[in-house]
């Protein structure tokens, strides 16, 4: 395995003893500010987090959600497996830029990581943007930048960058990272709907998406590797 995809590896993966891990650690600083402020105010605290999985939230001591009584909902697309509700773990099916079951503001806040790039062009990132920010008054949307040279779907420098039919030969051909498809469905079709399936935004974008936000950079190797729309 090459240098360049063990290091990827290293920064997708969520294990505790990854630097994707120690990554997300360093990141949520302002997502615990949201959880204290939002604890002092209530006495609890919801959370919707949009696209989830429970291991993510490993990323905190245990303990510390209990003392702030914080509850998660997580919403993934019906065709997702999800287990059944346990501790403070909701989960619901439905589609993230159509979050119609709840009302303005059912939320204290509405976080979401590494999803906003898949939910598919951009009036649909304008839709899932426009949820967020109603579900809740405060958010901590995380996306992938499009400019840094490694996309962490593809693992392969400067891939993203390429024209449209020259990734789907590639992820035709090869496997490229989260990427690969298996050999019953290496198609033409299969390839182009999996490359249309990611829409990487750059800082811009982000915050035509989310206006009122403050925009953060996560630096890796001194450059941006990934971009945090926040608002409290």
């Amino acid at each position: 395995m090459s240098l360049t995809r063990r290091l990827l590896n290293q920064t997708a993966d969520e294990g505790p003893e990854t630097l994707g891990f120690r990554l997300r650690a360093r990141r949520i600083a302002p997502l615990l500010n949201m959880v204290e402020v939002a604890h002092s105010q209530h006495g609890h605290v919801r959370i919707l987090d949009v696209g989830g999985r429970v291991p993510y939230w490993d990323i905190l001591p245990r303990d510390y959600l209990d003392t702030r009584d914080v509850a998660i909902t997580i919403v993934n697309l019906p065709e997702t497996p999800m287990p059944n509700d346990h501790g403070r773990f909701e989960f619901i099916a439905a589609d993230a830029c159509r979050l119609d079951m709840f009302e303005d503001g059912s939320f204290d806040i509405a976080h979401s990581n590494s999803v906003l790039e898949h939910v598919g062009d951009w009036e649909r990132q304008v839709a899932f943007s426009r949820e967020i920010a109603r579900v809740a008054p405060s958010y901590f949307v995380q996306t992938p930048n499009f400019w840094f040279p490694i996309d962490p779907h593809y693992l392969t420098p400067f891939v993203h960058w390429l024209p449209e039919p020259v990734r789907a030969r590639l992820v035709l051909r090869h496997d490229r990272g989260n990427m690969g498809l298996r050999d019953e469905s290496r198609t033409v079709d299969s390839a182009v709907r999996v490359v249309e399936g990611l829409h990487p935004l750059d800082r811009r974008m982000l915050q035509a998406l989310f206006e009122e936000a403050h925009i953060v950079e996560e630096r890796f190797l001194g450059l941006p590797k990934s971009l945090v729309a926040i608002k409290q």
